[in-house]
């Protein structure tokens, strides 16, 4: 299944359906009066965010929905039924703009979500309706309200743990494979994950999800490369794994064009918690890999995130994933940042009033 994170589509809400000019008449009954029913109520047009879906797949396919038509309104005081809903079922993490892509409409992140994107129209009044005491057989009757339409963004932000970011080649793809069961394309030239990728670590009898981003070049925020359209999908994660490939010119260089996008692209991502990591240390000898370190480390002093008071910057870690050298102490350094941003997030949940069963 192909992997799609932005769809334009059109919806429509239902009409209302007419009310109805009718009047009593049956054998040996005088004065049957009015008895016209009013319209029904169209259909909305509404948003679900569902379990078992990680792609806007479906909306390649289909642009257009439209909610039904409420009934109209009939004889014998009988009214129109509700039109039918036109329901949107999306993934966690979608994000629903108007025409623009900058006005949101809503940010769908729980399974079970519901919005009402489009209201159907009212239904129209029936001749029975507009009985008074000086009109007793009204023969008008209203039409029913037209639906409402408009033309939406949908934007998927996939919901992950922790994000993988770097430059073309640094190992993050072969990585996100050793430490998980995900099967992302791996090859020995830039640009091979073309889209991103979700998977599921464990370590220590935990798990979290771990996501795969397409690699960073120079210049990615003004559309070069693959430009930063796949940053959104490590806005809602909780830290960043950054790997620097040991075997290039300049560990230090290769940081900061990686942190430089990070802050030209905002919503964020230069101030989330960051584990910096040296990757492929197994294709260097012991000297480049010193002199690597080194110049990461100075790097890291000069552009790395923000630090609280009195706070240090970490040392980088050093891994080959290949070879599964300091797979675990990343994980595990991984899995104390998420555990603790976990624990504030628990802590700051509202709490349900205990009550007897």
């Amino acid at each position: 299944m192909k992997f799609l994170d932005q769809a334009r589509i059109y919806v429509r809400s239902g009409d209302g359906g007419t009310g109805c000019v009718s009047f009593r008449r049956e054998k040996f009954i005088e004065f049957g009066g009015p008895d016209g029913g009013d319209g029904g109520r169209g259909g909305d047009v509404v948003a679900e965010c569902v379990a078992g879906l990680n792609t806007l797949i479906d909306y390649r396919f289909q642009q257009h929905f439209k909610a039904k038509t409420g009934m109209h309104g009939m004889g014998k005081n009988r009214a129109g039924g509700r039109g039918a809903d036109s329901v949107l079922k999306v993934p966690e993490g979608t994000q629903i703009f108007e025409e623009d892509g900058e006005t949101l409409i809503a940010d769908l992140t729980e399974v079970g979500q519901r919005v009402v994107i489009c209201k159907g129209g009212n239904g129209g009044f029936g001749n029975l309706h507009f009985t008074t005491s000086t009109n007793r057989a009204p023969r008008r009757a209203n039409p029913g309200q037209e639906g409402e339409e408009r033309t939406l963004i949908l934007r998927l932000k996939l919901i992950a743990d922790a994000g993988l970011v770097g430059l073309p080649n640094a190992g993050k793809s072969t990585f996100l494979a050793t430490v998980s069961a995900a099967r992302p394309k791996i090859a020995d030239y830039p640009f091979t994950t073309l889209h991103p990728n979700l998977g599921v670590v464990h370590v220590d009898g935990k798990e979290f999800v771990l996501a795969d981003i397409p690699g960073l070049i120079e210049g990615a925020h003004e559309g070069h490369g693959l430009g930063d359209r796949f940053l959104g999908h490590v806005e809602r994660t909780g830290a960043l794994l950054h790997l620097i490939d040991a075997t290039g010119e300049h560990a230090g260089k290769d940081y900061k064009i990686v942190r430089g996008e990070l802050a030209a692209y905002g919503n964020g991502l230069e101030e989330k918690t960051e584990i910096v990591v040296l990757s492929k240390i197994d294709s260097v000898d012991a000297e480049t890999l010193k002199k690597q370190v080194e110049r990461l480390k100075r790097a890291i002093r000069s552009a790395g995130p923000p630090l609280s008071e009195g706070e240090k910057p970490g040392a980088p870690l050093k891994m080959s994933a290949i070879a599964g050298e300091g797979v675990t102490e990343v994980l595990r350094a991984l899995w104390r940042i998420i555990a603790e941003r976990r624990r504030r997030e628990a802590a700051l949940a509202p709490q349900e009033d205990w009550r007897p069963l």
